[in-house]
């Protein structure tokens, strides 16, 4: 192996296993720091009128679930605006049904399908709340998940948004148990962590908490972006309110159990970033968003590694098919896992352990998911990557050309 692609070599050995620790160590802190010794719902000064936003399309078979979990939330005093974004399906009917025995409940129908991010904004305009839950119609919130949320609300007057800890609560596959373990390693590692930092990356789009003066100053979601939870995290960080990840708000969501169903998730999730990062770049450069810099900087180290990947993949392979006439300055001769692969191996189950470890205050038994996570590595690092890169392309051709980022119900497995 040449020097310049030893380089690389390490680069995508190294990376990982930084970003490792520097996890860890975080989440550990946050837990120490804000989790250790509270588990029970807080007593509030206060119990404000809450407005529960739930867009949908194409969710009649899992609309009605989410609102009778809604219905017998524990918060006191509560609103739910549901609105079908032009769905094909029995939605709007289902809705119309509910809404017949539902007080709470109110429906808004649009036309046609305008997206995500257009269905929050019609949901915000009617709602009678000045703090708006959004939540996925999907999504089963738990019974006091908007006190946990409402409590970093009460206490900071620019705490803009409140993201949760989403749980996945269909289990029957390999792809559904693997995410188990991702959701409480990865995602909530990250989250705690870049709590710590001071910014997060993005909130959770199947439940959130806003801030609606928040959401109104900075122009609500883009209704261009495939990803609205991204690009609104951004928005409102860099107009300088504040986004709080709270683990014990938590929410049961449906996720993907075919790999094209995981292929399309990840490959929109990775669009989305890379849409924020090239719409807010130039933002970025002024001394007063200095906060927002480590995220940045984070999301492109990390992009950069996708490429790293493929590129010593790639390598590899040419190695192997033209041996005589492959650039030696571009030859790997192997990408079996040596000590490279021991040493990640004993870092990602550290981590996964940590992880779960972290979550069992919340979800007792999850240990038993530790089998189905040592497949995380082999599995969705490189479903992660190759939609990495194939999203940046994508997002830079399609900047600009779409007025309405409209969306279809994702394939997901049965609860």
């Amino acid at each position: 192996m040449s020097i310049s692609m030893e380089g690389v070599f390490y680069f995508v050995f190294f990376y990982p296993l930084f970003m490792a620790f520097f996890w860890m160590i975080g989440a550990v802190i946050f837990f120490i720091r804000h989790e250790r010794n509270a588990h029970r719902p807080p007593m509030l000064p206060e119990y404000p009128f809450i407005s529960v936003v739930v867009p949908c399309h194409n969710e009649g078979r899992e609309i009605e679930d989410t609102i009778r979990k809604l219905e017998a939330n524990a918060w006191p005093d509560y609103e739910i605006v549901a609105v079908n974004d032009g769905s094909s399906d029995d939605t709007g009917k289902v809705l119309d049904r509910l809404a017949q025995r539902v007080n709470r409940l109110r429906v808004v129908h649009l036309d046609r399908n305008f997206g995500k991010a257009m269905a929050l904004r019609a949901g915000a305009y009617v709602a009678r709340g000045e703090y708006l839950m959004c939540i996925d119609a999907d999504t089963r919130l738990d019974h006091y998940a908007m006190h946990w949320m409402m409590a970093h609300m009460l206490n900071g007057a620019r705490v803009g948004a409140v993201t949760g800890n989403p749980r996945i609560l269909n289990r029957g596959s390999l792809l559904s148990r693997i995410q188990i373990g991702e959701f409480s390693s990865i995602i909530g590692m990250v989250r705690r962590s870049q709590r710590d930092v001071g910014r997060v990356f993005t909130v959770s789009g199947c439940h959130v908490c806003f801030r609606r003066r928040a959401l109104h100053e900075v122009g609500y979601w883009s209704a261009e972006t495939v990803t609205e939870d991204i690009d609104i995290s951004w928005k409102l960080q860099l107009h300088y309110w504040d986004v709080r990840y709270e683990p014990r708000a938590l929410a049961w969501i449906v996720m993907p159990e075919t790999l094209r169903g995981l292929w399309r998730q990840r490959l929109r999730w990775a669009q989305g970033g890379i849409e924020a990062a090239l719409k807010y770049a130039s933002l970025l450069q002024a001394w007063t968003k200095r906060r927002m810099w480590p995220v940045y900087v984070e999301y492109l180290i990390g992009a950069i590694w996708c490429y790293a990947w493929a590129a010593t993949v790639l390598c590899w392979i040419g190695t192997q098919l033209l041996p005589e006439s492959w650039p030696a300055a571009f030859a790997v001769a192997s990408i079996l896992p040596k000590w490279t692969g021991v040493i990640l191996a004993f870092v990602c189950l550290l981590q996964f352990t940590v992880g779960l470890y972290l979550d069992n205050h919340y979800e007792k038994g999850i240990f038993r998911n530790m089998f189905w996570a040592i497949w995380y590595p082999a599995m969705y690092w490189m479903i992660s990557a190759i939609a990495t890169i194939v999203a940046i392309p994508r997002a830079i051709y399609f900047r600009g050309k779409v007025r309405y980022a409209t969306w279809r119900s994702p394939e997901r497995g049965v609860a």
